[in-house]
């Protein structure tokens, strides 16, 4: 076929030799099989900002940390360098994420490193060689739904012993080999001790896993995995081995809404104060 125009720099430095043909096309990429010499990889065409449709990105990049102050403030700013930084920050999160997921024991995709918004990574296959279905595609037993369910919850654990959350995990984000399932899709992940959706994000991503391998054992539908995994995070106690038993002690308090309310009327107080006080200052001067 011929060479999309974004991959042909890699086909000119010779990263890739020949693309075979586009594997699948989705909101925020646009994804090749390609050839590597005598390896079969896959290459991911990361979409520019105006052409993506992934919604509230701002959302997910909360807390990602910039290391060089110009492009930070040139992010802030908005520049068209900045903008052009925003995008290579990005595309950059999957790598980091990929890399940083492996090393903690998360069956994910391996890389071999971003060029100009192309990703070279691992061409997942099952064990006819064929390229790997995602779990939406996937029927199985109740036997494999359980197994299967309880790797994932893992892996939702080793990411957060990582510092990251998936952010878009769903059956639509995950990939089934003959070793089971693997985990796709991650420019979104966040930092979980950096972002304040993070909780949020991860009883989403975990209710939806849930709710597909519940479809095969209801059973699933009644635990508590999300609760009982940010609890140990929040406590300092997760560590990437923990045996997850599903359960989680339900918060039965109700909330004090007058000591709310008189919490919220002292700020309201000494913001006034405050601003008078700015007031008569200025009066002064």
């Amino acid at each position: 076929m011929k060479t999309p125009k974004r991959i042909q720099p890699l086909v000119d430095d010779g990263l890739v030799d020949e693309v075979l043909h586009p594997l699948m096309s989705g909101k925020e990429a646009d994804v090749f099989v390609v050839r590597c010499g005598s390896k079969i990889r896959c290459a991911k065409i990361y979409k520019e900002a105006a052409k993506r449709s992934f919604k509230k990105a701002a959302q997910y990049t909360e807390g990602r940390k910039v290391r060089n102050s110009r492009r930070a403030r040139a992010m802030e700013k908005g520049s068209k360098f900045g903008r052009r930084q925003q995008e290579e920050t990005w595309q950059n999160a999957e790598v980091d994420a990929l890399y940083r997921l492996a090393g903690a024991g998360v069956r994910v995709p391996q890389p071999y490193g971003c060029f100009d918004g192309v990703l070279l990574m691992e061409l997942i296959t099952d064990e006819d060689g064929a390229v790997a279905p995602r779990l939406n595609d996937v029927s199985m037993s109740e036997e494999q739904a359980l197994e299967d369910h309880a790797l994932v919850m893992q892996y939702v654990a080793r990411m957060l012993c990582a510092g990251l959350v998936h952010g878009d995990l769903s059956e639509f984000n995950v990939l089934v080999d003959e070793n089971g399932p693997v985990i796709i899709d991650l420019p979104q992940a966040v930092n979980a001790a950096g972002n304040n959706n993070a909780h949020a994000m991860l009883e989403r991503d975990v209710g939806n896993m849930t709710a597909y391998y519940g479809l095969f054992a209801p059973q699933l539908l009644n635990t508590r995995y999300a609760q009982e995994i940010w609890e140990h995070y929040e406590e300092g106690d997760l560590h990437p081995d923990m045996e997850l038993t599903g359960y989680a002690e339900e918060d039965t308090h109700t909330a004090d809404v007058d000591a709310v309310m008189l919490e919220i009327k002292e700020a309201l107080r000494e913001e006034q104060e405050r601003q008078e006080r700015m007031h008569d200052a200025e009066e002064l001067d």
